[in-house]
């Protein structure tokens, strides 16, 4: 029988999750609010952790029954067949939330489902704020809903944007599931050349040249999954060796007027593999140059300013952006996250409408997009 497995992503990024998803193989691809659901077996659900540049975690339901009090949670609760799921010997973590339901507390709702758990199977629940590392235990999410108890198992662990990489950061770095679905947003599948000229620590760049290499997102890390009663090892290294990298000609530019920065994304480069095909330096927006080659996608996460009058302070930046831009880079795309629309018509240009607001560090943001430039000579 096939499982029920959910693909999350940040709000509004649905729709291009759901074209991964496609894209993958993965059958039955549904968006839905917060994410998009797929069905398949277990093979699916450890290619989905590896390969999928977009979703934050995997979820898989192992459970659905109707409770209307707490005592028929406890009595549906241990007949789930928790042996087919979970293992004795790996803790469980448990997060329950309730929505419009006769059972109302989440706490203890928490307590008879970990209860059954350690009755039926005898595994260790642990509390939520146990120090317990996310790779060390297994983490059960219990939604219950209109009195519709679902409950899921999260095979990723660690949130899937931790590549594990990126060691090196800076202020408001974004997330790599962000930025892959932000490139794919913009067209990008590989086959053109990137440019982030405020790299940060590289995540843009970086995306980008694993992308065209072909580097499967989850290489470098450890899943949740693995230590689930489902896992099969040797079936998961076949999975995990079946896509090996293949070789590009592109290249992939990240500049910054910091140091730190440049050597930072430099570092993270060298850990995810991709040095060879990125180069970094260090310049100021005023003194871009267009890289040699074809042309491809500007793409960047500038800073937008969070306090009363920054916006404002940044518009000159924002100007000189467009115009270099405009008068450098003839034919190339361009795509810029901004959370302030008018940072966005302080570069003049001919951006489309944009897309959807999605949240990020604590704020809201959008991808705003233009087509192939047009050379504009300054006057």
């Amino acid at each position: 029988m096939s499982l029920s497995i959910f693909l999350a992503t940040a709000p509004g990024l649905e729709p291009l999750l759901r074209a991964e998803a496609v894209a993958l193989g993965l059958a039955q691809p549904q968006a839905v609010p917060g994410g998009v659901t797929v069905t398949g077996d277990w093979p699916e659900v450890w290619r989905a952790n590896l390969r999928l540049r977009g979703a934050t975690r995997v979820l898989v339901r192992i459970a659905e029954f109707r409770a209307l009090h707490l005592a028929q949670l406890d009595k549906r609760s241990r007949k789930v067949p928790w042996a087919e799921t979970l293992r004795p010997d790996v803790p469980a973590r448990i997060d329950v939330t309730t929505r419009k339901s006769r059972i109302y507390h989440a706490g203890a709702a928490r307590a008879r489902i970990a209860t059954a758990i350690r009755e039926t199977l005898g595994t260790a629940v642990v509390d939520a704020g146990s120090d317990e590392e996310p790779g060390e235990v297994v983490t059960l999410k219990v939604r219950i809903d209109d009195d519709l108890c679902t409950i899921s198992v999260d095979t990723s662990g660690e949130m899937l944007h931790r590549r594990g990489h990126k060691q090196a950061v800076n202020a408001a770095p974004l997330r790599e599931t962000l930025a892959a679905l932000f490139l794919r947003a913009c067209g990008y599948h590989g086959r053109e050349p990137v440019l982030d000229p405020m790299c940060g620590s590289g995540t843009f760049v970086i995306e980008a040249a694993e992308i065209a290499m072909g580097l499967a997102p989850g290489r470098s890390r450890r899943f949740a999954f693995e230590r689930l009663a489902t896992f099969d090892a040797a079936a998961w290294a076949a999975i995990a060796a079946a896509a090996p990298p293949c070789a590009t000609s592109l290249r992939f530019h990240g500049r910054d007027r910091d140091a730190g920065a440049i050597a930072m994304s430099r570092a993270n480069a060298g850990r995810a593999g991709v040095a060879a095909v990125t180069d970094w330096h260090q310049a100021a927006i005023s003194a871009l140059e267009r890289p040699d080659g074809p042309p491809g996608l500007v793409v960047v996460n500038p800073p937008y300013g969070t306090r009363l009058g920054e916006a404002t302070n940044l518009r000159p930046l924002y100007a000189t952006f467009g115009a270099v831009l405009k008068e450098r880079f003839e034919g190339w795309r361009v795509g810029l996250v901004t959370a302030d629309p008018a940072l966005a018509a302080a570069t003049t240009l001919p951006f489309a409408a944009p897309g959807p607001w999605v949240p990020h560090g604590g704020l809201k943001v959008r991808l705003w997009q233009t087509g192939a430039l047009a050379r504009t000579v300054r006057t």
